[in-house]
């Protein structure tokens, strides 16, 4: 349940959340995956089953563009959770009809070309779907500053995932998608990052202890995906996302944006909690240090 404080916040950044929305339609290009998906290399799955050598992309790329798949196919849970937080009548449950609709067509894009290249076995793909979504997904975000530094960190790492999956496909269709799809969140990142900066300006010390809280604990939205954790040290292994990735590309540009150094008039919680945040990149770098040497390459 949304508590009164969360109430009062989203009244406060209404104007905000409306000026991000109309700078959002504005500069996002309608597209239709119909018109990206190669339609004309699909066959029947029946009259010529499946079979991994049918396949044309790298395994650690197929692996890549089907995590990034299921994780856009939780999708319901993702609505359900964030829509939680805000009033039927406020600009921003609006917003997060608006965002449901864009994110839906990144799976069906993405499937599409997967089934159609023949680049996934798709009674496998099915059947982590299924068990994906039968496990449910819940970041555990219970407060509105929590969820919007959540979503920001989260919409990065996603845009910089799907870049890189589709940069390191050999296909031409598979890099037009993923660059497609990388655009749709790098639009949907600036949105919730300016939600956060609004929130940072009404309650610095709130957002600073919700920044240390989701940057310490950060973990992508399909931690329940059979496989997950095997797949998520392939992609690493592979350069689509790892620690060092999430540091350069995701922790240093929100510190950076946000201006969590420069923040005033902060609490004494809050001022310790700003020095541990201004710490944490170091920390990860290390542990990425740790990974490369232990995989025996680096990775940028």
């Amino acid at each position: 349940m949304t508590s009164q404080h969360d109430l009062e916040l989203v009244a406060a950044v209404e104007p905000t959340v409306e000026r991000l929305m109309a700078e959002h339609r504005e500069r996002r290009e309608q597209w239709y995956a119909h018109e990206y998906v190669p339609w004309e290399r699909g066959r029947s799955y029946v009259a010529d089953p499946w079979d991994e050598s049918q396949a044309t992309l790298a395994p650690e790329v197929r692996t890549s563009l089907v995590l990034n798949l299921l994780t856009e196919d939780n999708l319901p849970y993702y609505h359900a959770e964030i829509s939680g937080h805000f009033p039927e009548d406020s600009a921003l449950q609006r917003w997060t009809h608006l965002w449901t609709a864009e994110e839906a067509q990144h799976s069906i894009a993405l499937r599409s070309y997967l089934l159609t290249s023949r680049n996934c076995d798709p009674r496998g793909l099915e059947d982590d779907r299924l068990s994906t979504m039968e496990q449910g997904y819940n970041t555990g975000r219970d407060s509105l500053s929590d969820l919007f530094v959540y979503t920001s960190a989260q919409e990065l790492a996603t845009r910089v995932s799907h870049r890189n999956a589709g940069v390191l496909a050999d296909d031409e269709v598979a890099h037009r998608i993923m660059a497609r799809i990388a655009t749709d969140e790098n639009h949907h990142y600036l949105f919730y990052r300016g939600v956060a900066s609004a929130l940072i300006e009404q309650e610095p010390s709130t957002m600073i202890e919700s920044i240390h809280r989701v940057f310490t604990s950060f973990a992508m939205p399909g931690t329940s995906i059979p496989g997950f954790v095997r797949r998520a040290v392939e992609m690493a292994r592979a350069g689509v996302y790892n620690l060092r990735i999430h540091h350069d590309r995701v922790l240093l540009p929100l510190i950076r944006d946000w201006g969590v150094e420069q923040m005033t008039g902060l609490s004494s919680r809050a001022k310790e909690l700003q020095q541990k945040i201004m710490e944490l990149p170091a920390q990860v770098l290390r542990k990425a240090e740790v990974f490369e040497r232990r995989i025996g390459t680096a990775t940028a």
